[in-house]
Order: C-alpha cells, then sequence, then structure tokens
C-alpha cells in the first residue's frame, strides 16, 4: 500500500496509460479516471489489473469531487481534454471539457486541500504563437504566449486560471508543456499524421510526406510520462516557476524519415519541402532539467526503434 493515490484523469487515453504505467512502476497507488473505461492500451502495457478505473465526466464539477474524495487523491495528475482537431471540430464541447473540466479539478484540490498536495496538469507547447513571431532560437516559458487554435486558447487560459487559484487560494500545481508526443498506440490528435513516418514503414507499406525541412520535437510518450511523475512530486522548495517546457528530440522531418530508413532498410518515404508547420517546436527546457530533474531518456534511434518493433510484433512480423 503506498502512502500517495494519484488520480490520472484521462487516465485510459494514450498518454494517459504511460503516466498510469510510469507511476505504478515507481510504487504509487493510481485511480485512471475518464470518461472511456477502455482499458485496451493499460492492457497493452500490462497494467490494467494494477490499476484502478474510474468512469466519470471531468466537466461534471460533483462528479470531479467525489472522486477524488472516495478515491483518497493526494496528487492528481490532470491529462484529459479534446485535442487540436477535436476540439476545433467540437468548440463548445473542447470549453467544457478543457476549461470546465481544468476548473472543476482546481476547484476539487482547493476544496480538499488537506488531502490534496499538488496537481500536476497538461498545458501545451500549443500556447506557443507560430515560429515566425519569434527571434530566438530557443523558446523559454517566459517569450509570448498567442495560439492560434482553439486547443492552444484553452491552455492558455488554463495556465491564468491555474496562477490565481496559487496566488488567491494557494494551488500547489506544475503545468508542463509538451510538444509531439509519439510511440505505441497513439490514435488522435493534430500531429498523428507525424506518427505514419514511422508506422507505415515499419508494416511495409510506401509514404509520402511534407514539410521535410522543418524541425518537429519528436517526444517519446514514456518521457512525457517520467514529466508528469516529477512535476507531481517534485518538492514545492525545488520550483523556481509553475509552468515548464519539456520536450524530446528536435528533428527535421526529413531527419526523422532518414533515422526510419536506417532501423528499416525497405522503408519507402517519400519526403517534400512543401506546407509549413504552425507549431513552435525548439522549446528551452533548461528550467525542466534544473528544477524537476526531467531528462528525455530516448533519442530519436532507440525511441523509433522500440516504436517500430512493437508495431511489427503486434502485427506477427519479425523486429528490426
Amino acid at each position: 500500500m503506498s502512502d500517495s493515490t494519484v488520480l490520472v484523469t484521462g487516465g485510459t487515453g494514450f498518454i494517459g496509460s504511460y503516466v498510469v504505467a510510469d507511476l505504478l512502476d515507481q510504487g504509487h497507488d493510481v485511480v485512471a479516471y475518464d470518461i472511456s473505461t477502455d482499458t485496451s492500451i493499460l492492457e497493452e502495457l500490462g497494467v490494467a489489473e494494477e490499476t484502478e478505473i474510474r468512469r466519470g465526466d471531468i466537466a461534471d464539477s460533483t462528479d470531479v469531487i467525489r472522486a477524488v474524495k472516495e478515491t483518497g487523491t493526494t496528487h492528481i495528475v490532470h491529462l484529459a481534454a479534446l485535442l487540436t482537431t477535436t476540439a476545433r471540430d467540437n468548440p463548445r464541447m473542447a470549453a467544457d471539457v478543457n476549461i470546465t473540466g481544468t476548473n472543476n479539478i482546481f476547484e476539487a484540490a482547493r476544496t480538499l486541500d488537506d488531502q490534496v498536495e499538488r496537481v500536476a496538469w497538461a498545458s501545451s507547447a500549443a500556447v506557443y504563437a507560430p515560429p515566425h513571431n519569434y527571434d530566438a532560437e530557443w523558446i523559454d516559458e517566459e517569450e509570448l504566449v498567442y495560439p492560434d487554435t482553439l486547443y492552444g486558447a484553452t491552455k492558455e487560459y488554463n495556465e491564468h486560471q491555474a496562477r490565481i487559484y496559487e496566488e488567491d487560494y494557494g494551488l500547489d500545481h506544475v503545468a508542463l508543456r509538451p510538444t509531439v508526443a509519439y510511440g505505441p498506440y497513439r490514435e488522435t490528435g493534430g500531429s498523428a499524421f507525424l506518427a505514419n513516418i514511422i508506422e507505415k514503414p515499419a508494416l511495409g507499406e510506401s509514404y509520402s510526406v511534407e514539410y521535410g525541412d522543418q524541425a518537429i520535437d519528436w517526444q517519446h510518450v514514456e518521457d512525457i510520462a517520467q514529466a508528469f511523475r516529477k512535476g507531481a512530486f517534485t518538492p514545492e522548495s525545488e520550483l523556481s516557476q509553475r509552468v515548464y517546457n519539456v520536450r524530446g528530440v528536435l528533428a527535421t522531418v526529413r531527419e526523422a524519415a532518414e533515422a526510419v530508413e536506417d532501423i528499416v532498410p525497405d522503408a519507402d518515404i517519400e519526403v517534400s519541402d512543401e506546407g509549413e508547420l504552425p507549431w513552435t517546436q525548439n522549446l528551452d527546457m533548461t528550467k525542466a532539467q534544473e528544477d524537476l530533474g526531467y531528462d528525455p531518456e530516448y533519442d530519436l534511434e532507440a525511441g523509433f526503434q522500440k516504436y517500430i518493433n512493437v508495431l511489427r510484433e503486434d502485427a506477427g512480423m519479425d523486429p528490426v
């Protein structure tokens, strides 16, 4: 029996399942709180049986408070959100889930402050403006925040409400701004097309992709999980701020394709320099390294190879 119980919202989703697995591996009790009770990713990761699954609606304040109270939650990792494309297609629901849902988490932590020690929650690199707005090569947390998507706007608003909750109510929180998550079992999100650079060649399929000369931050989902655990448990005295950039490996789309070709020699990937990505990816994460001790474990080759071999194994193919 652990002395900490972590409620992970969105805990049956892609990143959420990896966060659950990482927390369990570190000896914490974990509750996966999600509107979906599909545990297939948790099962793939071998942790479904150890995880308490609790179905709930993040947009329902009473349900959130009840879940936190009844499970004896001491720490919350809040990931539940509509991602970029889903938010764009469902703007009203995006406000309910991303903004009201996050407020419900902050309110639960405020109301049950004798029980809940810390909320670590997902902001996003999507809060930054498009790349042409910056002169600096590396963008730190003090740079301009001016998102051009509704998803990014919900995350920017949440950073504001988190700061007010900290200043007015003493909420102990850490916000992380991850970038492009990749890894086995990814399903949705605005950058899901990038996964095809890895997934199609892994299974022997050809793939054409644009944006060849543009840099992407490739962040293995296990590294994102590590970051949220450290965000939840780093002592408050070691925090110099409350919002942190976290990233993986910066590489152009062409460099990523070449890394895949090195692992899968017969890969058929066609890369062009057409198009322009709207994301700012070259994030300075010095503070996360210094304060949280965040250090990505996966370089491009190791991360891609692990991903490719999981895909090939699931398809009944030999590893590479």
